[in-house]
């Protein structure tokens, strides 16, 4: 055996020994942190799924199961946010900016369909960059609501929808920051002017087509 194995196994050992702390240390630290990611990401699925299902309760008019779903998501988004508490990294990373941007476009359809006040960031408890980009999301939903409203021959609320829409994006074009720091909403922003577009032209062929048979109907 080479003498100068023997003379540095002693050192080996000790060095080897000494890492066991380090590695219990470090484990402890991201075994608390794999549990509470884990569970805030499932909290996080169930946001989206109630806020997703309350939009579609308020396109039935079911205003009452709407509420009770999107109560059922903000108190569940709470969790998940409380369970991060002591993991800044983890509740920072993209599934709680998506629960929260959902949620937050579920809390302002409701209040932009029902014609009720806006509810500030703070309100909801979700960050600013969720919650602009979940009013911008909305207005997607809100021309689901402005073409039933057509089908449905009610023109006024239908044209009222369209202003609500259109102050929207208006107000969304003004927040001229960086995409890191608002999480994509330049884009966000241009996806709801297009659909506004295409809501407005849908509109007035409506407004064209009634004012015809109106006509016709005088004839």
């Amino acid at each position: 055996m080479d003498p100068r194995s023997r003379r540095r196994s002693p050192r080996h050992l000790t060095v080897a020994a000494d890492l066991e702390p380090v590695r219990l240390a470090v484990t402890a630290v991201f075994d608390a942190k794999h549990r509470a990611r884990e569970e805030a990401l499932a909290a996080c699925r169930r946001v989206i799924r109630s806020s997703a299902n309350a939009i579609r309760a308020l396109h039935r008019g079911e205003r009452a199961e709407a509420d009770s779903l999107i109560a059922d998501a903000g108190a569940t988004l709470s969790g998940a946010v409380a369970v991060l508490a002591a993991h800044q990294d983890v509740l920072n990373a993209g599934f709680v900016h998506d629960a929260s941007k959902e949620y937050a476009e579920a809390r302002l359809t409701l209040a932009l369909s029902a014609g009720e006040p806006l509810p500030l960031p703070a309100d909801i408890g979700v960050e600013p960059a969720a919650y602009l980009n979940g009013l911008g999301e909305a207005v997607g939903e809100l021309r689901r609501r402005m073409l039933d409203l057509l089908r449905a021959e009610d023109l006024a609320a239908a044209e009222h929808t369209l202003a609500a829409m259109d102050a929207v994006v208006e107000m969304l074009a003004t927040i001229d920051y960086p995409d890191g720091m608002t999480g994509g909403l330049r884009r966000t922003t241009d996806v709801a002017r297009a659909l506004v577009e295409r809501s407005r032209s849908d509109l007035t062929t409506t407004v064209v087509q009634e004012r015809l048979r109106k006509e016709l109907r005088k004839k």
